[in-house]
């Protein structure tokens, strides 16, 4: 099946939204170590992927957040493993590598979590900028660290308020 493709206006810059048309398997990044551009074999589509457009518009103006989209992530057992812990963290909230590793029972492997969390084909959708450093610093992340900080920043600002107990 032929991979279609788009791009979606955000704050961070053009993301690059590609899949089979149904399901998406691919959110990259205009800059960073991951960015990523379209295939030369893949099919322009600007049609493609309008619920993902629209769930993408309600999560940078803070009307989302959490996502229910139809996904295709390609990684190994662990991989999605680890992704599918990031999708637990809320909504402005953080985690470390180490609570992550934890969370799926690997309490060691916390540079694999980070490893993991680096190959992340669908950063925002999967949360891959709520992980941080143990010391609660900002360190790696595909799209750059400002665009980390940015998409931090936008969730602490709409987050619901929470009582500390």
């Amino acid at each position: 099946m032929p991979i279609h493709y788009t791009y979606f206006p955000s704050p961070i810059g053009d993301l690059l939204l590609a899949g089979n048309g149904e399901q998406l398997s691919y959110i990259g990044f205009p800059e960073g170590k991951s960015r990523m551009r379209h295939q030369d074999i893949w099919r322009p589509d600007d049609r493609a992927f309008p619920e993902v457009k629209r769930q993408l518009l309600a999560y940078f103006s803070g009307e989302l957040t959490s996502f229910e989209l139809s996904l295709s992530p390609q990684g190994t057992e662990f991989q999605r493993q680890v992704w599918q812990a990031l999708r637990t963290i809320p909504y402005g909230q953080t985690r470390s590598y180490g609570d992550v590793a934890k969370q799926i029972g690997r309490p060691l492997a916390s540079r694999a979590v980070g490893a993991a969390n680096g190959r992340n084909p669908l950063p925002i959708v999967i949360p891959c900028h709520r992980v941080i450093g143990s010391t609660g610093t900002l360190t790696g992340f595909g799209g750059g660290l400002e665009a980390k900080a940015t998409l931090l920043r936008l969730e602490q600002r709409h987050a619901p308020f929470r009582l500390l107990s």
